[in-house]
């Protein structure tokens, strides 16, 4: 069953005083946050808030619902911290521990109903941000002063020292043993007060520690991820899936692992993988704890604190569920400005037919011009709305304080009467970062470094879900990325894998290409020869071609195995989903998808090696098979696999009627006959139709010799039935040219069929004539037209007078459409010349 609400605990509010140090305090406190919660019996819950308090919620029986037993006031500073000792002899209904932003630990016992604390335990010079006990009363607290203490008897037992930033993160292991994570990155044992081994492996501060029986213990960060450790220091699994910090972590007693963090998201793992992410109505989910029963518990940003169960009797009224989901909706999320993505660029919703490939999968929608977000729910198949877009602050409205640009410059009115603070901070950088950097300006006390992260996000609204400020990511889904080219640099020009859950595809690079200097290298790429100074030369600078040009540029980069893992991903996938196994490849069809990767390792590697066996029309059976049953989305690797087997090995379609098919099955696969409105069109329809271009420019390699024909007609008469405007892209656009291009070199080595150059001739001239922004993609239509008036001479079989007059129309205007490239205008006059 999956896990849904259970009940809501309300009692947390705001009771600052307004001391001078108060009224900083009350700037920045937009929000109740709960901090810490922690649940030891089924019946008691804790919770630690910075409305400076701390409390005790029980309940009579398993049915009943929560109350507020006691409410525990350390003092006039924020708590940040939480546990429980069980009963002993002196205090039979156990201590009630809290730490707080006064650096003190504060020891309550529950049965003496007091506002006072039984021990106040004073040794930590900062923050006390994490506590733990043992069962025989051993308390353990890390402190923002970098050290953790161990107190036994209420008296300070041990001082550990060795870690070099905050300690985030504490666990009694039992009362000699001991876990504490830092900001510094590292994990480490303790045996007493001997650090008996750290564990590294996260890139960022270490936020959350939590005890595996059995294992070992798991670990959250900064980093987003999750470790799961053996107490030798192996990784037994890396988690990931969250989209930003991960605060918290608990594990229930089935051995699942809770995690919450700042993507307003709780994630439930088990066996290494997400199985449901609860989206919260709040900017961070602070704190995650789990009760004996395996409810879970939440502390966030809203000042709440919630229960959810995975046991339908404990679920809240089908009235307070759906509440609670309508919260869930209504929260603003903002757009990334990554990639350029904006409401009009999304999908529409019809894209939520397709289902998620696992919990936690994010997609944006674009609902009737509404920006709306959903996030998939593995267990009840279905998508959930979680939020609406709000529109991110872009380079367009950027704010200058001290001479720099922002995205944010804040006032901060800290005294009545006193000139209003600064505080400037950019979408992409850790508010830690923009908070510290404001109280140092400022000298303030650095204390206040929490509040002031916390005013930045909640004021920034910086929670993005399905994507990270500080790496850049898929916007509909995750965090890992699928290049199909090793070493390609990030460009707007990206292209996403809209629906994988955690993967983005970036398809091979393909720059601005300087001008061919010779028939024998017409498009520099990579393979120019080192001393040619020209191809480095800007477009103001670079030599038009030299007509003609006979070969062709063709689409060969390739991270071949992680397409054949992407590959595998998506069939694995398929596979596991009843209604959609039937497109799935098994046995022998996987063998021949496993064929052609091994052909072309060997066919691609430096040196190249000859492969022991070809790529047969078996093997393009299982492409066509894959291009038609496979989901849209799913397609962008099967499409990219179709345009090296293309290249390397074109004696695998050749024959006529064959060739015919897997055409027709690469256009089908870019969804060709779908509508080719509105615009833009979605994200992963853009992907395959860039790889569709580059998989028909290499079929017209210069030695190719495939089918009679029929195909190229396929391929001209296909294309004119796409509006050019569709192709939004300059990427898609350029690849659209240079399939026209290829087609002109193999007309200079072979005469044309009257109807093919007529055919080409028109779809050149259409390029040249509608393209008005990028020259590259213009360039190289104009070399393509040089080459069809060259040909025309060569094999003295001029154009029709209605062709020449709208060749030379276009000749004598696309010059001044791209001034700044000298190119066009020698290569123009160099073709009129030729006319």
């Amino acid at each position: 069953m999956p896990y849904k609400l259970s009940t809501t605990l309300r009692g947390h509010k705001g009771d600052v005083g307004f001391t001078t140090e108060a009224c900083f305090q009350h700037f920045f406190a937009h929000e109740d946050q709960v901090r810490a919660v922690c649940s030891p019996r089924d019946d008691l819950i804790l919770s630690a808030s910075r409305d400076t308090t701390a409390i005790y919620w029980t309940r009579q029986s398993s049915d009943a619902a929560f109350t507020k037993s006691q409410v525990f006031k350390p003092g006039q500073r924020f708590v940040s911290s939480v546990t429980y000792i069980p009963p002993l002899p002196e205090a039979p209904q156990g201590y009630v521990v809290t730490g707080g932003q006064d650096a003190l630990v504060n020891v309550y016992n529950v049965a003496v109903s007091s506002e006072r604390p039984e021990y106040i335990l004073i040794g930590h010079e900062q923050n006390v941000c994490s506590l733990s006990a043992a069962p025989d009363g051993t308390i353990i607290s890390g402190s923002w002063d970098q050290t953790a203490k161990v107190w036994k008897g209420f008296e300070k037992a041990y001082e550990l020292l060795g870690h070099e930033q905050s300690v985030w993160a504490v666990i009694a292991i039992d009362p000699s043993q001991f876990l504490t994570g830092s900001a510094d990155n590292t994990i480490k044992l303790w045996h007493q007060n001997k650090a008996v081994k750290t564990f590294t492996g996260h890139t960022q501060a270490v936020r959350g520690l939590a005890l595996i029986p059995e294992i070992g213990f798991a670990s959250c960060a900064n980093d987003g991820t999750i470790r799961v450790w053996t107490m030798e220091g192996d990784i037994v699994h890396i988690l990931s899936g969250h989209t930003s910090f991960v605060y918290s972590l608990a594990v229930t007693s089935r051995g699942d692992i809770i995690s919450g963090g700042e993507d307003r998201t709780v994630r439930i793992w088990r066996d290494g993988e997400c199985v449901q992410s609860i989206v919260h109505p709040a900017i961070s989910v602070w704190a995650v704890s789990t009760l004996p029963n395996t409810d879970i518990v939440t502390g966030c940003s809203d000042g709440l604190v919630r229960v959810f169960s995975r046991v339908e009797e404990r679920w809240a009224s089908d009235e307070e569920v759906r509440n609670f989901e309508v919260d869930v909706a209504a929260h603003a999320v903002p757009a990334p400005t990554v990639g350029g993505v904006k409401v009009n660029t999304l999908p529409g919703m019809d894209a939520l037919i397709t289902p998620g490939l696992k919990s936690g999968d994010v997609k944006m929608i674009n609902n009737r011009g509404v920006g709306e977000v959903y996030q998939w729910d593995g267990i009840r198949h279905k998508w959930e709305k979680v939020g609406n877009l709000t529109d991110a602050p872009g380079t367009s409205n950027k704010q200058t304080f001290e001479g720099k640009q922002y995205d944010y410059v804040f006032d901060v009115d800290i005294q009545e009467g006193a000139p209003s603070l600064k505080l400037p901070y950019n979408i992409t950088e850790n508010p830690y970062t923009a908070a510290q950097r404001f109280l140092e300006r400022n000298d303030l006390p650095m204390h206040f470094l929490d509040q002031v992260v916390s005013f930045i996000q909640k004021s920034a609204e910086s929670v993005t879900l399905g994507s990270s400020a500080t790496a850049p990511s898929d916007p509909f889904t995750g965090a890992s990325r699928y290049q199909a080219s090793q070493g390609a640099p990030a460009s707007s020009g990206d292209f996403m894998d809209p629906f994988t859950g955690a993967s983005r595809y970036r398809v091979p690079s393909v720059s601005s290409l300087p001008a061919p200097l010779s028939t024998a290298e017409p498009w520099s790429g990579a393979s120019r020869p080192a001393n040619n100074a020209a191809a480095a030369a800007s477009p103001q600078t670079q030599s038009a071609a030299k007509l003609p040009v006979h070969t062709p540029h063709l689409f060969l980069q390739a991270n071949i195995p992680a397409m054949q893992a992407k590959l595998h991903q998506f069939n694995d996938l398929l596979r596991q989903e009843i209604s959609a196994s039937s497109a799935a490849l098994y046995n022998r069809d996987l063998s021949y998808l496993d064929d052609m990767f091994s052909f072309l390792t060997k066919i691609s590697a430096t040196p190249p090696t000859q492969p022991n066996f070809p790529v047969t029309p078996n093997h393009i059976e299982v492409l066509i098979h894959l291009l038609i049953k496979w989901p849209s989305a799913q397609r962008f690797p099967v499409l990219d696999l179709s345009r090296l087997i293309i290249a390397h090995a074109p004696e695998s379609y050749a024959e006529p009627e064959f060739t015919t098919r897997f055409f027709n099955a690469l256009f089908e696969g870019a969804e060709w006959s779908q509508p080719w409105t509105p615009l833009p069109l979605p994200k992963f329809r853009e992907t395959n139709i860039l790889l569709l271009f580059r998989a028909l420019a290499n079929a017209f390699k210069d030695d190719s010799t495939i089918g009679d024909g029929a195909w190229i007609k396929l391929i001209f008469e296909k294309i004119q039935q796409a509006p050019y405007a569709a192709f939004t892209k300059p990427q898609t656009r350029m690849t659209l040219s240079t399939i026209y291009f290829n087609m002109s070199c193999r007309g200079v080595r072979e005469q044309l069929d009257p109807g093919l150059r007529s055919a080409l001739l028109a779809l050149v001239l259409s390029v040249l004539q509608n393209e008005t922004e990028d020259a590259e993609t213009a360039y190289r239509a104009l070399v393509a037209l040089g080459n069809i008036v060259y040909a025309a001479k060569q094999f003295n079989s001029p154009l029709q007078p209605t062709q020449e007059s709208s060749a030379r129309a276009v000749l004598n205007t696309l010059p001044a459409t791209f001034a700044a490239d000298v190119r066009v205008r020698n290569l123009s006059q160099d073709i009129l010349a030729l006319l």
